[in-house]
């Protein structure tokens, strides 16, 4: 094999894994927000939740990313551990669909592909067509890489030092180490995968020694989950945790049967003249078999990841979770008798909320004073947070309100406030995310609106700090709330004039006077709604 061959080898491996990242990208900006929406309302039906896995890998090509996403909704709170292993098993099934392409030598229209592909990208100016010809043109960029490495890789037929290579690969531990490695080194087992299926073509390797090699990539595919879930929460943690388990559990099974029983001459058999589908049907045999032995004991998986990695009583706080009211999935049993303690949890959870609403208020105005974005990742996060909390109370609300009229006043001031919370962390989010223009476009603002900027901030800090405690207001806090909310309008019509005044004098420059227009608005609704839960607990002190 000379430097020609090796060249053309690592050109075609390129290639492969260019469009292999093509092709997912596209796929990503094509449906990545839809994708996220299936996973995020996700119920605990297990075969619903591999469906919606298994989909989603078929589509991005990718275990790996399928796994990261839903490692990162389960350390959002969004997920819970036993949704995320229906997912998981669902995406091992899914990223058998590259091989199953690779074997039905869907490459001969290659070319086909990687020309409509960049035609939809070069002669349409829609961002959805780019999108639909990033997918077109990855998958076929992908088959001719295939192709490239195929013919570079013909040589070694001859090569007896690589042929001896090959034959050690009967030794499943080495097989599955050198499996294991390398999908772990590229971070795709749909790609290590394909490449095995290029060696079998080339007739450099049978199926006798690549289903051990095979094995061990679809434990290496783990790799970049376990990457993922560095600095993520404990219950994130476990979700790479089981993923790791079903692979391993699925190698030990197969290992054994293959070594004791003729199962790879049988499945040799299904595709006697075709090495690349042999591999191929063995990878989708693999996944399936191993989600439907492991379906039934998939609360059991989550349960031993927990053993594995107990929770601790210092459990990452930025886990989404009800404090002091349960889910409404759980709650099994309630009387009208307890809805007074029912209002006193609700209560508390909304205090808890509010004081997260205040903190987002804070660093917001932070955020622009300070004239970039490095608040906002955490400000986003505590808005999810905060979305989370908003839903899970409402639900709790909902189920509760039905018991006759006592405290029925109570629970609707509950619906408005945690409403009116909600939004005002919504504008928060409003006046960070300026920051992104106001770092892009190298915007600053004068010192005169900075003054201003840090006068708003204080009275709205302030104004929170005065509804904190969701007790019945009494007419002296109603009417000094009342008091801020005015001033709070009286200072947003006075700092508009200014701005005027600061554009005729050629001070404020147009792009800044539009972001900080935007704000005042932003400013102004934030008192609207904290005068809002006001009233919701002055019409709860009326019961």
């Amino acid at each position: 094999m000379d430097i020609a061959h090796i060249l053309s080898l690592l050109g075609g491996l390129a290639l492969f894994l260019y469009g292999m990242q093509m092709m997912s990208a596209g796929l990503e900006a094509a449906a990545g927000n839809r994708m996220k929406n299936i996973l995020s309302k996700l119920t605990s039906n297990r075969f619903l939740g591999v469906t919606v896995g298994a989909g989603i890998t078929a589509l991005i090509q990718s275990s790996s990313a399928t796994t990261v996403m839903t490692v990162g909704f389960v350390n959002s709170g969004m997920m819970t551990l036993q949704q995320a292993v229906w997912i998981i098993m669902g995406a091992n099934i899914g990223t058998t669909v590259t091989g199953l392409l690779i074997a039905l030598d869907v490459g001969l229209l290659a070319p086909l592909f990687a020309f409509l592909g960049v035609a939809l990208v070069v002669f349409f100016k829609k961002p959805k067509f780019h999108n639909y010809g990033q997918i077109i043109a990855g998958l076929g960029i992908l088959f001719i890489g295939m192709d490239m490495m195929s013919a570079a890789m013909n040589p070694l037929r001859e090569s007896e030092m690589f042929i001896n290579l090959m034959t050690t690969f009967s030794n499943p531990i080495v097989g599955i180490l050198v499996g294991m490695i390398f999908t772990a080194i590229i971070q795709s087992s749909s790609a290590s995968v394909g490449i095995l299926q290029t060696l079998a073509m080339s007739g450099l390797i049978g199926l006798p020694s690549a289903v051990y090699v095979l094995f061990g990539q679809n434990i290496g595919t783990c790799i970049t989950a376990v990457l993922a879930s560095i600095g993520t929460s404990r219950s994130a943690k476990r979700t790479t945790i089981i993923h790791l388990m079903f692979n391993i559990i699925g190698t030990t099974i197969f290992t054994l049967l293959c070594l004791t029983t003729p199962f790879t001459t049988f499945v040799e058999s299904l595709a006697p003249d075709n090495p690349s589908m042999q591999i191929a049907s063995m990878h989708i045999i693999f996944n399936i078999t191993t989600t439907v032995l492991l379906l039934p004991f998939g609360t059991h998986l989550a349960r031993l990841a927990t053993k594995i990695l107990p929770e601790l009583p210092t459990e990452d706080a930025s886990v989404q979770k009800l404090s002091h009211i349960k889910s409404v999935d759980t709650i099994k049993e309630h009387g009208v008798g307890n809805i007074a303690v029912v209002c006193n949890d609700v209560k508390l959870e909304l205090e808890r909320m509010a004081e997260m609403v205040r903190s987002n208020v804070r660093q917001s105005f932070d955020a622009v004073l300070m004239g970039n974005s490095g608040n906002l990742k955490s400000v986003l996060e505590m808005e999810e947070y905060i979305d989370y909390l908003n839903k899970e109370i409402s639900k709790y609300l909902s189920h509760y309100i039905s018991y006759g009229a006592e405290n029925s006043m109570r629970i609707a001031s509950f619906f408005k406030i945690t409403g009116n919370l909600e939004r005002i962390s919504d504008h928060a989010v409003n006046i960070c995310e300026y920051t992104k223009l106001l770092e892009t476009k190298k915007i600053s603002f004068s010192d005169m609106a900075k003054q201003e900027i840090k006068e708003m901030q204080t009275i709205s800090v302030s104004a929170m700090d005065s509804i904190l405690k969701l007790d019945a207001a009494s007419v002296e806090l109603l009417t000094n709330i009342a008091a801020l909310e005015q001033r709070m309008d009286d200072m947003t019509g006075q700092f508009r004039a200014n701005q005027i005044e600061r554009m005729q004098k050629g001070v404020c420059s147009g792009e800044a006077c539009i972001i900080y227009s935007e704000m005042l608005t932003d400013f102004e609704r934030i008192g609207d709604h904290i005068l809002n839960i006001a009233e919701a607990l002055a019409y709860m002190d009326e019961e």
